[in-house]
């Protein structure tokens, strides 16, 4: 009996009851109870950036656990946090910020809301109370993080309890952006008194499809946001740690954003761990000299000693072995096999960014397409999960070249 709730699962889905059960992970592969390997082409929801069972990030989380499992961050810290918090820091483009854990994606972004509304309430601005994003955003699950990213097939029942944002539409990546930055600049000059942030996902809308823009629209929203006083939250944690090629995405457009979240590959997905990274500028106007502007937020597990082991390993793997600009190589190939598919009939368009290639199908029925594709591909050894008509690849950064080209080979096939 499964007494799990599986998460984005359909019911039909997990009534089956032939899910794979993973028993262990080696490398870009998971396997089964019955030994069989699967090629992670998703890493785990775009966390393994490393793939699977890492022998340094292992040993790393090891050390740890004799050392200090757990100690909460309120009112004291430990060395893991402390050192963790520096690497960030100096991974951004001005290392005068402040670094704010939680334990998973969503609930860095929420900290940001948060974080966005006191500072103008600090400085004692009123009004700023709202938040933009991009159309069709997705920054987590929360209802504060559902606000900014509508999404009606995921959130519909939610609609009444939500305190939706101001949407901004993308404009697809090789078109021109001049009716969005309008639209764009439409809202800022109307509303800009009531934004505390815009929240964007950098250059890839992920739940959206890898939905991909240009780094100049992404550069002209960020000057606006400079004209009109309203902060810049960039939520890498999809895009973060070398998957698109740079470290964030956000360096393509040469920007430097009020706060950015990180999470998923922080840590290489070994363990739950996510950051909120915040300006000094920013941190400053919560002290409590005078006034007590305290930010009273905080989770249990926030910057977790073993999960901050785990993310400090993978830093250094990331900077040792330069994994960004590998993937950006790598990348490269990918693009190079995927793009030919644009000819194929059954496929609308294709886009890449770094080591993030989507498919999407085209026609009716393009969404049950899309499953029976995934279904052939997992019985070929490969996991997928497509977004409604796209089927997207995000395989682990070290991926072998060789069983990428498979990988790429066996999906042209099914298409």
């Amino acid at each position: 009996m499964d007494y799990i709730w599986h998460p984005y699962t359909k019911h039909s889905d997990a009534e089956r009851g032939d899910l794979p059960v993973m028993v262990r992970g080696e490398g870009v592969y998971l396997f089964d109870a019955e030994g069989r390997g699967y090629v992670d082409l998703t890493s785990s929801w775009w966390s393994c950036a490393l793939g699977h069972s890492h022998p340094r990030i292992t040993a790393a989380i090891k050390r740890q656990a004799d050392l200090l499992h757990h100690s909460i961050l309120g009112n004291m810290s430990h060395e893991p946090a402390l050192e963790l918090a520096e690497m960030i820091v100096k991974l951004m483009p001005d290392d005068r910020r402040h670094v704010h854990f939680a334990s998973d994606g969503a609930s860095a972004v929420e900290a940001a809301l948060k974080i966005a509304i006191q500072y103008w309430q600090n400085r004692k601005v009123e009004g700023r109370m709202k938040f933009a994003s991009l159309r069709e955003a997705y920054h987590g699950d929360t209802l504060g993080t559902v606000s900014l990213g509508y999404i009606e097939a995921f959130h519909h029942p939610f609609r009444d309890v939500l305190n939706r944002a101001f949407s901004i539409p993308v404009p697809p990546y090789d078109s021109s952006p001049d009716d969005a930055l309008a639209q764009a600049r439409h809202l800022f000059e109307e509303s800009g008194h009531e934004l505390a942030a815009l929240v964007v996902e950098p250059l890839c809308q992920g739940a959206a499809g890898m939905r991909i823009y240009s780094a100049d629209f992404l550069r002209s929203l960020d000057s606006m946001c400079r004209e009109y006083g309203v902060l810049l939250i960039a939520d890498e944690i999809a895009t973060g740690f070398g998957r698109t090629g740079k470290m964030f995405a956000f360096e393509y457009a040469g920007i430097d954003p009020d706060i950015v979240c990180l999470g998923k590959a922080l840590s290489a997905g070994a363990l739950p761990i996510s950051a909120t990274v915040v300006k000094d500028s920013i941190y400053e106007t919560f002290s409590d000299a005078g006034d007590d502007h305290t930010f009273y937020h905080g989770h249990t597990f926030a910057g977790n000693p073993l999960a901050c082991a785990a993310a400090i390993e993978a830093q250094k793997i990331y900077a040792e072995e330069s994994i960004a600009a590998k993937a950006a190589i790598l990348g490269s190939m990918m693009q190079e096999r995927v793009m030919p598919l644009e000819a194929a009939e059954a496929v609308g368009n294709v886009r890449c960014l770094g080591m993030i290639a989507a498919i999407e199908l085209a026609g009716e029925g393009a969404s049950a397409d899309a499953r029976r594709i995934r279904d052939e591909l997992l019985k070929k050894g490969y996991l997928i999960r497509p977004l409604g008509p796209v089927i997207y690849l995000m395989p682990p950064l070290n991926t072998p070249p060789e069983i990428l080209e498979e990988a790429i080979g066996d999906l042209k096939s099914a298409i």
